[in-house]
């Protein structure tokens, strides 16, 4: 039996499969779903929004900026099946809070503790760029979230955007005392109240791990911080 905290999350999770708020980003990735790409082009794609996950008890949370097309968008499941999805689980398995090092698809075996992933947008957006609308239709999942999600102490926002819709998600329900929007940078940090953390870090797209702007030490560290954060050390 569901505890009643899983059971209202898996409610919003499904209420988020079913949404088509976002005309461009709906005919996009059923696009995506039906073209594929020829190295994937035995699977059978997603196609849909793709729902969060993780630990509804978790005292971490990490924000994201949207599914990747052959990534999430085909395994229906967020930051699974890219290279930006490898460098996650590989930090989050380190630092103690996924059980392997890898996520291919759904049903593959992670298991995260003390931990939930989600996004600012659930859909793939072309060119990975959003528009401020669909942020914006997509935005009462995450807030929603938040209010499900009662122990999160530290929030990561990966990217820029996941940085941005954090704060600006808990300034929306009131639970900051920041009056302005802080300056994202990678391994910046601020007290959003006196019980959550927000730190910001580079994506681990393939443009900045590439081009060096991000290394695997840089990005291992922002977790270790958030684990050094919730042991109160």
């Amino acid at each position: 039996m569901l505890l009643p905290a899983d059971a209202v999350m898996e409610t919003l999770q499904r209420s988020v499969i079913r949404c088509t708020r976002c005309p461009r980003l709906v005919e996009w990735r059923r696009l995506v779903a039906e073209k594929k790409t020829r190295r994937f082009s035995e699977w059978t794609y997603w196609g849909k929004p793709v729902p969060s996950f993780g630990d509804v008890r978790a005292t971490m949370l990490l924000v994201g900026l949207a599914p990747a097309a052959h990534g999430g968008n085909r395994t229906g499941r967020m930051f699974t099946g890219d290279e930006s999805g490898n460098w996650l689980f590989r930090a989050l398995f380190d630092a103690g809070f996924a059980n392997q090092k890898t996520s291919t698809e759904r049903g593959d075996g992670l298991s995260l503790t003390n931990c939930y992933i989600t996004a600012t947008c659930r859909c793939a957006p072309p060119k990975n760029k959003l528009l401020r609308e669909e942020i914006h239709n997509c935005r009462p999942f995450l807030l929603k979230e938040l209010l499900i999600l009662k122990n999160i102490r530290v929030v990561i926002g990966i990217g820029k955007i996941g940085f941005e819709a954090a704060f600006d998600s808990f300034r929306e329900l009131g639970w900051t005392q920041l009056t302005s929007r802080p300056k994202f940078g990678h391994g910046t940090t601020y007290q959003l109240n006196e019980k959550v953390t927000l730190i910001g870090t580079y994506h681990p797209s393939q443009q900045n791990t590439f081009t060096g702007k991000l290394t695997e030490k840089m990005f291992n560290e922002i977790f270790a911080k958030a684990r050094t954060l919730l042991n109160g050390a």
